[in-house]
């Protein structure tokens, strides 16, 4: 299976290293559930009968609804009208004001999309009152050839997905049975970032939450459910040493995830504060 990369550069993404996790899923998947899918780059590659897309994240949730719900020539179409009525380019700065502006009276999935596509590294950010905040990406971001394609291929990977946006505790776990499978990308405790410190306009990520997951993930593993979930187990000097402990008590299997960062900012250059990404599996 050719690998997508999802029209989204979503913090946390797994894109780089999406055959790294993918070598540990089972061979075939019945139903899976990618629990805290994010921009959608580990469901759009992985093969399955049915698959559910979950993220506390309902904006990004919604923009894929609407992605789904939309033959990709109208798709393409309205955002090129988009770009043409505000004139956003690279360089104009005031054409991006204003159309966030907007936005921000709208509410449009689309409009955030084609605002996230010229703001700064592509990210979504809002404030305490769900305004997009995030700056002009001046000279760096647009809706250039590469995210074209990139939306091209990540619409035909999507129309049978079920989309959900909900809080990971309150999904429904009734759907999986014996044998299906499920991955979980949490934010991860010791090395947190703007997208789960609680500032943007949802719920932060705490030990609580670990724990709780943590008990989640057991439960299905007692129904039989197969489960892999990536995490960190050090970074910068810290160790995550509660989950190290519930993995081995419960005899899950932790398969180093190794890959060269050098050349972006999720890593430290200290060679002594390495960050130590993982994935857990219970088979």
């Amino acid at each position: 299976m050719e690998i997508t990369k999802a029209p989204f550069n979503y913090i946390g993404n797994k894109y780089r290293i999406v055959k790294l996790i993918k070598r540990h899923f089972p061979e075939k998947i019945n139903t899976m559930v990618d629990l805290f899918c994010g921009g959608c780059d580990m469901t759009i590659n992985t093969q399955a009968k049915r698959i559910y897309a979950n993220d506390i994240n309902h904006f990004v949730i919604d923009i894929c609804k609407e992605f789904q719900k939309n033959n990709i020539n109208d798709l393409l179409y309205r955002i090129d009208e988009i770009i043409t009525k505000w004139g956003l380019s690279k360089t104009n700065k005031s054409g991006y004001e204003s159309f966030r502006e907007y936005y921000n009276n709208s509410g449009s999935p689309l409009d955030l999309y084609v605002l996230m596509c010229y703001s700064f590294n592509y990210q979504f950010r809002f404030n305490s009152d769900l305004k997009y905040n995030n700056p002009f990406g001046k000279n760096r971001s647009s809706f250039n050839d590469r995210m074209r394609n990139n939306l091209i291929g990540f619409k035909k990977r999507i129309d049978g997905v079920y989309f959900s946006s909900c809080d990971f505790t309150d999904f429904d776990y009734s759907i999986l049975k014996e044998g299906d499978f499920l991955y979980a990308d949490p934010p991860y405790l010791i090395s947190c970032g703007s997208y789960n410190d609680g500032k943007r306009g949802f719920r932060g990520w705490n030990d609580k939450d670990d724990a709780d997951l943590q008990i989640i993930l057991s439960q299905l593993s007692q129904r039989g459910v197969l489960f892999a979930m990536s995490n960190v187990v050090r970074h910068k000097g810290v160790c995550n040493q509660p989950l190290l402990t519930w993995a081995e008590k419960n005899n899950y299997i932790i398969h180093p995830i190794k890959f060269n960062y050098d050349n972006c900012n999720y890593q430290s250059k200290n060679k002594m504060n390495v960050t130590e990404e993982v994935l857990i599996t219970n088979y």
